[in-house]
């Protein structure tokens, strides 16, 4: 969440930016007239922009728990499937990946969830798309998405640039039912 955040932050400067300039470059009489228009209409399509974005906020759909164990994942923005939940108490925005064993923390999310990565073992190996990475095997004390609540989770640490933390196939495997509706992923205990 945290680098969306700093993203859509990142997007308001650089719009900020360009309005300010824009303004300035107007005022200042320079530059030729088409010029001048188009700077014109690329402020007013920006401000447009940066309005629908302020009053619409986030308006993505979000996972949703529902009663009898059962979780809905809409497919983000990206085409992935994006799972929120409470490591020990700490939000952690998981990749669902059916092509991952196991669940992947990066080390940034096992800090999170006090874990330190410095001081693990590690002595596991796995490929990923920017090939093999050192891992170290960790147990999550506490693993919650709303009322489903795990203990004990064993989990990998990746000893290298990850962006995020994958959920994989050694969690998924924990729900009865698994299965795609449309644009969402089911997941049923």
């Amino acid at each position: 969440m945290a680098d969306e955040d700093s993203m859509r932050l990142a997007y308001y400067i650089l719009l900020l930016v360009v309005i300010g300039g824009a303004m300035l470059f107007e005022l200042s009489g320079r530059g030729g007239r088409a010029l001048r228009q188009l700077l014109l209409w690329m402020v007013i399509f920006a401000g447009v922009t940066f309005a629908a974005n302020l009053w619409l906020g986030d308006t993505r759909p979000r996972q949703q728990v529902l009663e009898g164990g059962r979780i809905e994942i809409p497919v983000g923005r990206d085409g992935h499937f994006h799972l929120t939940a409470e490591l020990n108490g700490e939000p952690v925005r998981f990749v669902v990946d059916t092509g991952a064993s196991s669940i992947a923390l990066s080390r940034q999310d096992a800090r999170r969830i006090g874990i330190d990565p410095e001081g693990l073992a590690y002595i596991g190996s796995a490929m990923t798309a920017n090939g093999q990475v050192q891992t170290a095997p960790v147990s999550i004390g506490e693993l919650a998405i709303g009322d489903i609540v795990d203990r004990n989770v064993r989990a990998w640490v990746v000893d290298g640039d990850m962006p995020g933390s994958l959920l994989g196939m050694s969690y998924l495997r924990t729900f009865a039912r698994v299965s795609f509706e449309g644009d969402l992923l089911v997941l049923e205990r």
